[in-house]
This record gives C-alpha cells, structure tokens and sequence, in this order.
C-alpha cells in the first residue's frame, strides 16, 4: 500500500482539524487509515504535520524519523492552531516547533554543539538559544520525514531493517530530504547518529550535498547511546575544524 508521496498538509487540513481536543491525543486518533501512507512489511509509516521548513536556519538537525511523542504533539497543535482559525502556515510552524527536541536529549545535544564551538562561531552565548530566543536560526528535520512504527506500535530505530535498505524509506531520504537540504545551501547539518550518518553519506555521494557542510560521525545524543561520549572524543577535533571552516565561509 501506498499513497500521496510526497504527502501534503493539504491533503489531511480537514481530518486534522476534526481530531478530539484532548490533552492528549490517543494512539487510535492517529494510527488508522486516515493518515496511514504507506505500509510495507512490518514497517508502516504516517502522516504527520512536519512539513514546515525554516529556509533561514543557519544549522539543520537530522534524526531519524519523528517516534510517537513528537507525532502527538505535532498533531496537537496544528489541530488547535485550525480549529482557532489560524492558517495553514501557523499550524505547520507551531507543530513544528512544539515537536522539536527537549529534555535529556536537548541537554545532551546543546553540551556537544557548545563544546565544538558552535556557538561560538554563531555569536550565540549558548546553543540551548537555538530552542529559543534564536530559533529561526534552527531547523529540525529527519531522514524519513514522517512516523514510522513496527507493526503498528514500536518506534522505528532506524536499525531493523537499514532505513536506506527500506523502499519506501529511501523514497523519502532522495525524494524528501534531499530537496529539503538543498533549500538550505549554506546550513550546518548535524546528523544525530550513525544511521542519519550513513544517510547523508548517501546523498554525498548521489545529491551533491557538501560533505564540508556536514558534522559526520557525530553521535545520537539519546542518553541510552551507551556510546556517546567515546564517539564525541573521538571525533571532537574534526567537529571543531568542519565548524571553523563553515563558519568563516558561511556566517
């Protein structure tokens, strides 16, 4: 099964509108053919209203596909930015934003950013200023734009099957991403994790984006990377450098 690629807010405008306002949306809001678009094997992969690009941002984020969490929010407020009458740009840009990463995983992300001089060489007194007061600075992306969940439930890793592996996944990786990034020529791109890694890999070698442009290597900053800061050492000194040398050529 598939439909709509690439999807469209346009095209589910209505079905989110009507959703329940609930403080929490529920699994069987979302999870049903009404936003379903693809469904191969045990991976299925759904609408989400992550659609807003910040053409402004100076640094891009990659992860690997937004998990529940994000899609629940996400959902939320667009469907209480229509149901207010608020436009389709405000409902994209809100859930968007709302979505983006927080917690532990910020935390992670903005000590690592800080420490290879990113903000620095942005003029920012520290990179949690991208989560906020400098947000237009930021975009948030991943390398399948939409949720995918293994038969139905579990969050996609990113591992079970390789995600470049995946038909559909590729699909999106050269038919969405791609695109995406190259409407942000001289962006940044932080991939979080090896397989976000080996997909701007991919599009180094099939797109053309910059490799000079990219932070590759850099590790997922989820605490449950037992890895993180072994890779992060490792590959401190070529961070530092891909970022001295963006910054004076791009800032």
């Amino acid at each position: 099964m598939e439909k709509h690629f690439p999807p469209a807010f346009d095209q589910y405008a209505r079905a989110i509108a009507s959703l329940p306002a609930r403080d929490t949306l529920l699994k069987a809001d979302l999870l049903n053919d009404e936003f379903l678009i693809s469904a191969h094997d045990e991976l299925e992969i759904y609408y989400a209203p992550f659609d807003f690009v910040n053409v402004r941002a100076k640094v891009v984020i990659v992860g690997i596909t937004p998990g529940w969490t994000q899609m629940e929010i996400a959902f939320r407020h667009a469907s209480a930015v229509l149901k207010s009458g608020g436009t389709t740009a405000t409902a994209l840009q809100s859930a968007k934003q709302e979505a983006s990463f927080a917690g532990a995983m910020r935390k992670n992300l903005v000590k690592m950013l800080n420490e290879i001089g990113l903000a620095k060489a942005m003029g920012l007194k520290s990179c949690d200023d991208l989560f906020g007061c400098s947000r237009h600075l930021i975009h948030t992306t991943s390398a399948v734009r939409h949720p995918v969940f293994v038969r139905g439930q579990k969050n996609y890793t990113g591992h079970s099957p390789k995600l470049l592996s995946h038909t559909a996944m590729a699909r999106y990786v050269e038919g969405v991403l791609a695109p995406e990034l190259s409407t942000l020529p001289r962006a940044l791109v932080v991939p979080l994790g090896r397989c976000v890694d080996s997909v701007l890999r991919h599009l180094i070698r099939v797109s053309g984006l910059e490799s000079k442009r990219c932070l590759l290597g850099f590790p997922h900053p989820s605490g449950a990377n037992g890895h993180r800061q072994e890779e992060f050492a490792s590959g401190r000194d070529a961070f530092i450098q891909v970022i001295g040398d963006w910054g004076k050529a791009s800032l």
